[in-house]
């Protein structure tokens, strides 16, 4: 396996699926996300709740403002989760070979453990920050702009947006709170372990009454998957978001300082602001996004690899 696995279009599988698991996202969760951001970022108070952010945003702004900032998702989205995935897909492999393998009960095949799962989905994670930090700051720029007229705004577009980034920060700008998304993506430890471990949980049932399909048992488990991934996030995924969301005349904020703002303002239940709006979005999102990625992968040709 370790010859064939080092074959080129072996290793750019999971890049390309990676592409429309992206797209997927952006179709099914950007208004989900926007009411999130929206929650963890505006002072205390605004909102009583989802619902009601929900609910005021449509009617001051139009149902289309729960897609303001879609334009960098939409094109980076892509990116990112070619990036995420396609490492992870490496990831991987790189374990495999480097003998993090068990024997699959009842056979003599190797496969990945479940540690070099979520091993390969940490490494995974922190390489998409590089990609998804300056995308995810213009995505939370533009979410949290409330003025309904485009004219009123302060920034135009993502374009004008980038520009006055790096106007005033500079190009390193773009990556501002990246402690924060190092930290957020850590988490895709969980996310890609606990996935494996649904799925191998689905795999014993394969033979009986209650046995299903495997794109349905992708489906199932990146759904629930992500409700794990999510619960162990949030708190970093608020520090993130803040970090991200700190307008640039003003001075960058740190990760502790930030996480001390947090606990100051609303105690350590701050950390899980946007938790009910997020586990919403997370099924349908991720689900949907696993399906497509391991439905690409097998037409690709990566079944052949499916040890890992």
């Amino acid at each position: 396996m370790a010859s064939e696995s080092n074959a080129p279009n072996v290793r750019l599988v999971g890049a390309v699926a990676g592409v429309g698991s992206g797209l997927m996202k952006v179709a099914v969760g950007h208004g989900f996300d926007t009411i999130k951001t929206r929650l963890q970022c505006s002072p205390p108070g605004t909102y009583k709740g989802a619902v009601d952010c929900l609910l005021r945003t449509v009617r001051n702004e139009s149902i289309f403002a729960l897609y303001k900032g879609a334009t960098p998702p939409a094109v980076g989205w892509a990116a990112i989760d070619s990036v995420l995935l396609g490492s992870l897909h490496n990831y991987r492999l790189f374990l495999v070979e480097h003998g993090l393998t068990e024997t699959v009960p009842g056979s003599d095949v190797k496969r990945l453990t479940l540690v070099g799962h979520g091993i390969a989905g940490l490494f995974a994670g922190w390489t998409s920050a590089l990609l998804a930090t300056p995308m995810e700051q213009l995505k939370v720029k533009l979410q949290l702009q409330l003025q309904r007229s485009s004219a009123d705004r302060v920034y135009k577009g993502p374009i004008d947006c980038l520009r006055q980034v790096v106007r005033a920060r500079g190009v390193l700008g773009l990556w501002a709170g990246f402690s924060g998304s190092l930290a957020f993506r850590s988490n895709f430890l969980f996310m890609f372990g606990s996935f494996e471990a649904l799925m191998r949980g689905f795999s014993k049932l394969d033979g009986t009454p209650y046995a299903i399909s495997t794109p349905m048992a992708n489906f199932l488990s990146g759904g629930l998957a992500s409700f794990v991934y999510w619960i162990m996030a949030i708190p970093a995924d608020n520090i993130k978001n803040r970090m991200m969301a700190t307008p640039h005349d003003r001075p960058k904020l740190s990760f502790t300082a930030t996480a001390r703002q947090i606990v100051a303002e609303g105690g350590f239940k701050g950390y899980y602001r946007g938790l009910g709006p997020t586990l919403l979005r997370a099924f349908p999102v991720n689900a949907s996004a696993l399906w497509v990625y391991e439905g690409l992968m097998r037409t690709l040709g990566a079944e052949k690899h499916s040890s890992i």
